[in-house]
């Protein structure tokens, strides 16, 4: 009786419609991966073995495959938003449990970690307040809103051209307030251990040929001479630098502290006084303004002293199998047996994909296609009705017999 097979199909096409359906539903639901009903013939077992003659009983549902391809990227305000271009899956953790997920539209909670929307925490590699990433076991990430702590300046880079035309003068009658004993001047912020700032002005004096004597002094206290640099015949520098100037200050912080003046690349030619390269680095606190996250899932901090800090680095999964994930809902799949243990790493490298900022993965879901597919499955529907319908009426013929 061919009952049997058009019941199965019946019931596959309706479990075809539903994983259609389920697909049209979810077209505009960031990260979602589109499924496909795959299906099986069924036999039944022959005593004798199989014959050329069998007739199969129906069809039945092998198994629904999601399919991970890419979908595509769509720009965001929200620089919170990540998308994966490429392989890889964010890994939540939900108070210990971990599942996996595609959809990047993450928030900060009120305690500054990096959650999405069923409030499951974006995990990665951490990083301490000098910015260096914890990278053992991935945990939750946080967005550390602390002042960033200032540093003290240690090293001035400080590249010149001194006129070798000047006439020489004497260092003994230097004096600082008056500009006629000294040739050239320059002035650099620095900072003390609490962030404050200080002028650190530095005067040049030729004492002789190819000779130049480097005085310096601080928040316009006297001045003390550093040493001197020496130039050759062709006017590059030959020794001298760098030179140690010795700060000390009344603001609390560590006094003295001690800055290397580094003149490497400094000439004396025959053209005017000029200051081509005047660097120092050390800088004040700074409160955070804002954040980036890089295509390398590294989260780049940004403040107001106009430094910039690492504060934490998003890390990816990727599974062997993925079709051998369970799904969750809500976005997310948890591991199984079946797709494998997850390969934890930084974006970008081994078969991970890279990360783009304040963009979102949208489904892969194909809406066209899906439709034409709703058409393809209804007609199969009502073929499979049709065969149930010549059925009754063969066996209605039979009864009818006299």
């Amino acid at each position: 009786m061919s009952f049997q097979q058009g019941l199965s199909g019946l019931n596959a096409a309706a479990k075809n419609l539903d994983v259609i359906g389920n697909n049209v539903a979810n077209s505009s639901t960031v990260g979602f991966k589109q499924s496909q009903a795959q299906f099986a013939d069924v036999f039944a077992n022959s005593l004798t073995g199989a014959g050329g003659s069998q007739v199969g009983i129906g069809v039945q549902v092998a198994q629904v495959t999601q399919q991970f391809t890419q979908g595509n990227i769509t720009a965001t305000n929200n620089p919170l938003d990540i998308a994966i271009n490429g392989g890889g899956f964010f890994r939540m953790d939900n108070g210990g449990e971990i599942a996996y997920q595609r959809n990047g539209q993450f928030q900060l909670d009120s305690s500054g970690y990096i959650v999405n929307a069923s409030g499951s925490y974006l995990t990665g590699y951490t990083a301490d307040a000098s910015g260096v990433l914890s990278t053992g076991a991935p945990a939750p990430l946080f967005i550390n809103t602390a002042d960033l702590i200032p540093q003290v300046t240690g090293e001035v880079t400080s590249v010149l051209n001194l006129d070798s035309t000047v006439s020489t003068l004497t260092a003994a009658g230097f004096n600082q307030n008056d500009p006629t004993t000294f040739h050239n001047s320059t002035a650099v912020s620095i900072f003390d251990s609490l962030g404050n700032s200080h002028t650190l002005q530095t005067y040049y004096v030729k004492t002789a040929a190819g000779q130049w004597e480097v005085f310096a002094s601080t928040d316009g206290d006297p001045a003390a001479s550093l040493g001197t640099l020496t130039f050759a015949s062709d006017g590059t520098l030959t020794s001298g630098s760098p030179l140690s100037a010795s700060v000390n200050v009344t603001t609390g912080a560590t006094t003295p502290f001690a800055v290397s003046i580094d003149y490497s690349g400094t000439t004396q030619f025959g053209s005017a006084f000029s200051v081509n390269q005047l660097n120092q680095d050390g800088y004040t606190s700074g409160r955070l303004t804002g954040f980036n996250i890089g295509d390398d899932g590294v989260i780049q901090g940004r403040y107001t002293n106009g430094q910039s800090a690492v504060l934490g680095q998003v890390v990816l999964a990727s599974f062997a199998n993925p079709n051998g994930l369970q799904p969750l809902g809500n976005n997310m799949w948890a591991e199984t047996y079946e797709s494998g243990s997850p390969l934890v790493g930084t974006p970008d490298t081994g078969s991970l994909g890279v990360l783009q900022s304040s963009a979102v993965e949208d489904s892969n879901v194909d809406l066209t296609a899906e439709l034409v597919n709703m058409i393809t499955a209804q007609r199969v529907y009502q073929a499979n009705a049709q065969t149930i319908k010549a059925q009754d009426a063969v066996l209605q013929t039979l009864v009818n017999l006299r």
